[in-house]
């Protein structure tokens, strides 16, 4: 059994915007122990290496590794040369540095022979390095030109049988290979230097553009981090877990904001190590002062800032609320309308939780920031609270609330869903995207494990101008319903606002499904969704105060989609609501 020790957290400074300065303070602010220098912050620093070295210090981070020294192995004498040269020099550096651990990549230089001289030229360079007190990591690139998988560049390493030679394993390079990490488990500790982490969405497209634009940090993307880290913690590794993310949004994005979402998805990672890892991994990953998701029953309320309050308020009227104080109140459905002179918007939600406090400390550990009144303050600037729901009024057409669904940026809504995921304790359903009318949109949503607190983004992938999308940002809050058809009939006579579906749609619908009721489906505009465990009715409103609209759905049996498949008619019919207003 090994000791039970955390694992040291670190991030390479190219995972952020701005100077080498700006990356530092980012880095220590959010509580990161260490730092990989890139060489080329290095290089267009105004500090001295000695200078750098004194920063770090004064921050409280060590420099766990200088990288990368690219096209060193498998090389001609000549070039061989020239390549151990150029390595002094880096000595020199990481000497004033004050890091022992240099990264170097497997070669994708044309001037490469083959890989049967590797071994050899790695003992010289791992010799040299030992003569200064320092060591190399070799790592496998994914696109390297004979060298491109972990367990070949474990195989040059152990035929090089230098003590002063060892492996990095970088998990995009392993995982984006379709490698099998269950072997990285016969590798010696000693022997695995270092350790860097990244995660990415499952792609199909050339690897060097995959990894330079789209890695993304840990428990953002689609590659199994868990099943990695495990497999390496379980040799004994006791090095860092770093961060190295290649990734065009991150490298302009404020590096404060940057640094505190890759330490927050450390913090998740190691919660989930923690639950889903073997034994021996852990308690050594446990995050200490990190409770559980309390249970949650639900929403205590969702508030909604408007300039068209009176237009709300008379929809909400119309779909069968009442007027309690402050709140409009139907079943376990509670909406709180307040003004502003800004575009309709979310503006804060409650979650009914089963110890209110417990759960603030969750989002307080895993760097929520709170207002001075106690909320949370999400990154789309959302509010939330935890509390106790009061007692259900009496249900009418509705019976609650399904869900709600809110907008962030492209660039920031992996950042924003691991943030409600993590801070909530929500599990991520399945992402989906489909062809709106104008452009592609990805639905990324998750749910807790009991279906009671459901929270959808959709996304346009790709802005330009204001043509697209025809309203901007939309975001909605779904009700809940035992008689989806009953409710759009109900509601149409009293006067809401419903949205109009073309007859196109339920045509195609007759063909693709033959819903029971099309006619009746058909009447009153309600949408239809099937898959194999149940079906879906829904339907909403027109766009209230230009950007929030309200959604009903009947879930039945076990359906836990959105119906996604549907969002294009519905968009198209908002789009059709804007050029005909009634």
């Amino acid at each position: 059994m090994h000791d039970v020790v955390s694992p040291r957290l670190g991030i390479a400074t190219v995972c952020l915007s701005g100077t080498l300065d700006d990356k530092l303070a980012a880095v220590a602010e959010a509580g990161f122990d260490g730092v990989e220098i890139f060489e080329n912050d290095l290089v267009v620093s105004p500090w001295s290496p000695k200078q750098v070295r004194d920063r770090c210090a004064e921050l409280g981070l060590s420099i766990d590794l200088y990288q990368p020294f690219r096209d060193f192995e498998a090389v001609a004498p000549d070039v061989l040369a020239a390549n151990l040269r150029r390595a002094e020099h880096k000595f020199d550096v990481m000497e004033q540095l004050g890091v022992d651990t240099m990264l170097v990549c497997s070669s994708v230089s044309p001037d490469t022979v083959d890989d049967d001289l590797a071994a050899e030229q790695l003992h010289l360079l791992a010799s040299r390095a030992a003569r200064r007190g320092l060591r190399i990591a070799y790592e496998a690139l994914a696109w390297g030109r004979f060298v491109d998988t972990y367990d070949h560049s474990w195989r040059i390493v152990r035929r090089a049988g230098h003590p002063a030679l060892g492996l990095c394993l970088d998990s995009f390079h392993v995982l984006s290979k379709g490698s099998d990490p269950a072997g990285i488990r016969v590798i010696p500790a000693d022997k695995l230097f270092f350790l860097q982490l990244a995660d990415a969405p499952r792609l199909r497209m050339d690897m060097l553009q995959w990894s330079r634009h789209h890695r993304l940090f840990p428990c953002q993307g689609g590659f199994d981090l868990v099943g990695f880290v495990d497999h390496v913690l379980a040799t004994g590794y006791a090095g860092p877990l770093s961060l190295e993310v290649f990734n065009d949004v991150f490298r302009q994005a404020n590096p404060h904001h940057t640094a505190v979402d890759a330490m927050r998805s450390l913090l998740v990672l190691r919660e989930r190590l923690a639950v889903d890892g073997s034994p021996a991994v852990r308690e050594r990953v446990r995050v200490p002062g990190l409770p559980p998701a309390p249970a949650a029953a639900g929403y205590t309320h969702v508030e909604v800032a408007t300039p068209a309050a009176a237009e709300l308020a008379d929809t909400l009227r119309a779909m069968g609320f009442h007027r309690s104080d402050d709140t409009w109140v139907q079943g376990r459905a509670r909406i709180r309308l307040r003004g502003t002179d800004v575009t309709s918007r979310i503006a804060a939600f409650g979650v009914d939780s089963a110890d209110p406090a417990v759960a603030a400390r969750r989002a307080a550990r895993l760097l929520a920031p709170i207002r001075p009144d106690g909320t949370i303050r999400a990154p789309d600037g959302t509010a939330i609270t935890f509390g106790e729901a009061p007692a259900p009024a009496e249900p009418g057409l509705l019976t609650g609330i399904d869900h709600i669904s809110l907008t962030a940026p492209f660039d920031d809504v992996d950042q924003t869903a691991l943030f409600y995921r993590s801070v909530l304790g929500l599990e991520a359903e399945p992402a989906a995207e489909f062809a709106a009318p104008f452009g592609l949109v990805r639905s990324l949503s998750a749910s807790d494990p009991t279906g009671r607190v459901r929270i959808a983004h959709n996304v346009a992938l790709l802005r330009r101008g204001e043509w697209a999308p025809a309203v901007p940002d939309p975001q909605h809050i779904a009700f809940t319903t035992d008689d989806a058809i009953e409710a759009a009939s109900t509601m149409r006579a009293n006067g809401a606002p419903l949205l109009d579906i073309p007859d196109n749609y339920y045509d195609d619908l007759d063909a693709r499904l033959a819903p029971p009721r099309l006619d009746e489906l058909r009447e009153n505009s309600v949408l239809y969704d099937r898959d194999r465990h149940g079906e879906l009715l829904h339907f909403s409103t027109r766009i209230l105060g230009g950007r929030v609209f309200f959604e009903v759905v009947q879930r039945i049996g076990a359906y836990v989609g959105y119906g996604a498949g549907n969002s294009p008619v519905r968009m198209a019919a908002h789009r059709g609501q804007r050029e005909r207003p009634q």
